[in-house]
């Protein structure tokens, strides 16, 4: 098996990804993000990684009702590590491609060339139209209106003046000056067919989800060949939480507990927020099962288990590497540092 990478999704919104009274609830301070930061770089993972979150989904929890900002943030942290690679996240619809192509060469600065720029195209309505953001456009529309962006990005990265008269974005004799000594590594998230065909065009790393490990990797396979196709190289990679205890039997427990504080609340907040109607998000977080207090995929069990598990999922679904998450940053990125993953960097070689 080819090396893998692996990083964290830094904990960005309060509460981290758990939506559950009875789970650890991660703070959206810079302190708690700067030290799981240096604590990723400490035990040699590869890349820390944010979202870009505007609204949160209520609940007793408040999940995600405090969130700091992707870009101001990584731009700390870049200057508080030496290797780590920095990813963070900016959003087609909101900044302009001027304002962004800017910001990430200073970020490409401060990191010394170890930016990446994580391009969404804002998915959930009510995070955009409190601030009179919104456009209600089809799935491929946006996707449309993303490339249109991201060319505008990378021209302004290389040439001196850009011109654009586009269907959803307007450069007039633009300039974005100095460009990026190497341009940032471009990142993206989806898994409909637009997104794919998204990510082999234009990014260096694509974040899948699925139903099914066979699903995922028929996705990966996808990307990698229409990358293969165009020319280009596509890593994709996938979302993991770990939890991880010294048995599974510990590790099981721990899980119970936290799906027995599943805060319905806010996970139908969120379920309405990807579209559902409010009726039927209410009705579904209900009867949702502890299993749902869990935002991601999840392995739990001892280090064996969770070295075995990591190594079936990266196989199996031909992936390049994970994006990982714990419950507890500070006490759990150290414990995985020192059991699972030196192992799993053996194992690679």
């Amino acid at each position: 098996m080819a090396t893998k990478e692996y990083g964290i999704f830094l904990p960005i919104g309060s509460g981290g990804w758990m939506l559950s009274t009875t789970a650890p609830h991660p703070e959206a301070t810079y302190a708690y993000n700067k030290r799981a930061a240096l604590h990723a770089e400490s035990i040699g993972l590869d890349f820390v990684m944010t979202m870009a979150k505007w609204r949160g989904f209520g609940g007793s929890t408040d999940h995600w009702g405090e969130s700091l900002e992707s870009m101001t943030m990584m731009s700390a942290l870049a200057e508080a590590t030496e290797r780590v690679k920095i990813w963070a996240t900016v959003h087609a619809n909101v900044h302009n491609p001027g304002i962004a192509a800017k910001m990430f060469t200073t970020l490409q600065q401060i990191s010394g060339g170890r930016a990446g720029m994580n391009i969404v195209n804002g998915a959930y309505a009510a995070e955009f139209e409190q601030f009179g953001l919104w456009s209600d456009l089809s799935k491929e529309d946006r996707y449309r209106m993303t490339a249109e962006w991201t060319d505008a990005v990378l021209r302004l990265w290389s040439s001196d003046r850009v011109t654009l008269d586009g269907e959803f974005y307007t450069l007039k004799d633009a300039e974005s000056r100095p460009h990026p000594a190497t341009r940032p590594t471009l990142i993206s998230a989806g898994q409909s067919p637009a997104g794919r065909a998204f990510q082999a065009k234009y990014a260096d790393g694509a974040f899948l989800s699925a139903n099914t490990l066979e699903e995922m990797r028929d996705f990966s396979r996808d990307v990698h060949q229409k990358a293969t196709d165009a020319g280009r190289d596509v890593k994709t990679y996938s979302m993991l939480m770990v939890v991880q205890e010294e048995t599974d039997a510990e590790a099981a427990e721990k899980v119970r507990q936290w799906g027995e504080g599943l805060d319905r609340e806010a996970l139908a907040t969120m379920q309405a927020s990807w579209g559902f109607p409010p009726d039927r998000a209410r009705a579904w977080a209900e009867g949702a099962t502890g299993e749902a207090a869990f935002q991601s995929p999840y392995v739990s069990g001892s280090a064996e288990t969770v070295v075995a598990h990591i190594r079936r999922i990266v196989g199996e679904a031909e992936l390049d590497g994970l994006m990982l998450i714990f419950p507890e940053y500070d006490r759990d990125i150290l414990r995985f540092g020192e059991t699972v993953l030196p192992r799993l960097r053996e194992l690679d070689r």
